[in-house]
């Protein structure tokens, strides 16, 4: 399993995730290519794997963030098309071509840099239509243009935007005014003289909710592991779609019994002495804590799940230990498995649930998960 600790391990279900993938291949139909992303180590769920699990479903492009992102796909043997979605830095522009990844722009340095390299390279301008993080202003974008045309070398392939509350309302008058803004450069794009490029727009709730939001490249998200982007997308989507997508939760987060003990009246549990028993109760010591990406915060209101059922959390979450309540599963023993997210029995702890008890959201809770724990596909 893993080098660092063999009793801390996350299964990732390849059909769930293929599921997943084939719903937002029906929804976009053959004539949309899609993108889901990888970043982040693919949502923590393990990016080579998952990269390998898409590129089988037919994924046209994987989207990463960063170059070393990149990389770490090439390095698989992948050699499909890549879109690395955030900043380039300068230096690594060589690499990027060279890496055969097409990246996003939206500074006129890079173009150059670019002119100074005077290599062969795919670009995607990245636009700015609301929200305020990295694009490029739409004064800005016939300038860009005119100095896109005289380096020969470099392509421009694809236009892209990203929405801003798309998936954190049921209102969605500010994305429309968004997806009006995009479109309106699209004119003014294809209007200079770049009639056939990629626009690109969507994101898991925007695939999800507008096949107007599709253009030619989805980029799709969190979906693709089976999360929801939010509730507000769910609710959306039931109102537009009639509730018939079922989403496949990917991510099952494990351990093992490190050791049971049973502790009596007025014994203190962990540091800071945060809990201490008011009976007799027989606790479990695992061997995870928030260094593994099981945060502090998830103490007070948290559980996991043994033989099925729920042990409460005991005091603090240690850097490396977790102390848990097993006076009601007298069956639990030394290095029986322990679920942290996903199912046991009928029981079953979501990465939006566990998001609740630490006050964040889903998406944080499995990209926490630290890297270099063991992903193993199953199924």
């Amino acid at each position: 399993m893993n080098r660092d600790n063999p009793l801390i391990w996350v299964e990732i279900s390849q059909s769930a995730l293929t599921h997943n993938f084939q719903i937002f291949r029906a929804l976009v139909g053959s004539g949309v290519e899609l993108a889901p992303m990888v970043k982040a180590n693919a949502y923590g769920h393990g990016l080579r794997a998952c990269s390998r699990i898409f590129r089988a479903a037919g994924a046209e492009y994987l989207a990463v963030n960063s170059i070393f992102e990149a990389e770490k796909i090439r390095a698989t043997g992948d050699a499909g098309r890549i879109y690395i979605a955030g900043y380039t830095p300068l230096a690594e522009l060589k690499n990027a071509v060279e890496l055969d990844a097409e990246f996003v722009v939206f500074n006129f340095e890079t173009l150059e840099k670019l002119a100074e390299l005077d290599l062969p390279a795919q670009i995607h301008l990245k636009v700015e239509t609301g929200t305020n993080r990295q694009g490029l202003q739409k004064q800005d974008i016939p300038r860009f243009l005119e100095k896109i045309k005289i380096l020969p070398k470099v392509e421009l392939v694809g236009v892209a935007m990203h929405f801003a509350d798309i998936e954190d309302t049921t209102s969605h008058d500010f994305a429309r005014q968004q997806l009006a803004e995009f479109k309106a450069i699209r004119q003014l794009i294809e209007a200079a003289g770049f009639p056939h490029l990629k626009f690109h727009a969507a994101n898991s709730a925007a695939t999800l909710l507008w096949d107007s939001t599709h253009f030619q490249i989805c980029r799709t998200g969190i979906a693709n592991y089976g999360m929801w982007p939010s509730e507000e997308t769910f609710i959306s989507l039931a109102e537009n779609r009639q509730n018939k997508i079922v989403l496949r939760p990917v991510l099952t987060w494990k351990t093992r019994i490190a050791q049971i003990k049973t502790i009596q009246p007025g014994d203190s549990v962990g540091y800071g002495r945060a809990f201490v028993a008011s009976k007799e109760m027989r606790i479990a010591i695992l061997p995870i804590g928030y260094f593994d990406g099981f945060a502090r915060d998830y103490a007070e209101k948290g559980s996991v799940l043994i033989a099925g059922q729920r042990a409460k959390i005991l005091g603090r979450v240690c850097m490396n230990i977790l102390m848990v309540d097993v006076s009601a599963i007298p069956a639990a023993k030394l290095e029986d498995e322990v679920v942290l997210l996903g199912k046991s029995g009928e029981e079953e702890i979501t990465a939006e649930e566990i998001g609740a008890w630490g006050g964040t959201i889903n998406y944080e809770v499995t990209t926490r998960i630290r890297e270099n724990i063991l992903r193993k596909v199953v199924d």
